[in-house]
């Protein structure tokens, strides 16, 4: 199992780790019953630790800035609500 992208049952029975160690690296493992895929086991994606300042981007972006509408004003001008 060593260069495969695919393990076989008993691989995952007998080796789970060196199957998690690839899945921790991001590879996808095909996982195979005699010599036909059964499944595929792909990675989750990291979720990032926290969001970004959203408020810090928008004051880096514009400054001080005022607008002169609410972005829901703007909306509703462009809808035809106003």
């Amino acid at each position: 199992m060593s260069h495969m992208r695919s393990a076989t049952i008993r691989d995952l029975r007998y080796r789970f780790s060196e199957v998690e160690a690839r899945l921790q690296r991001g590879e996808e493992v095909e996982i195979r019953r005699r010599k036909r895929v059964i499944a595929k086991l792909v990675p989750i994606r990291c979720q990032p630790d926290s969001y970004p300042d959203f408020a810090a981007i928008q004051k880096e972006i514009f400054g001080k800035r005022k607008m002169r509408m609410t972005g829901a004003e703007l909306a509703a001008l462009n809808r035809g609500e106003r």
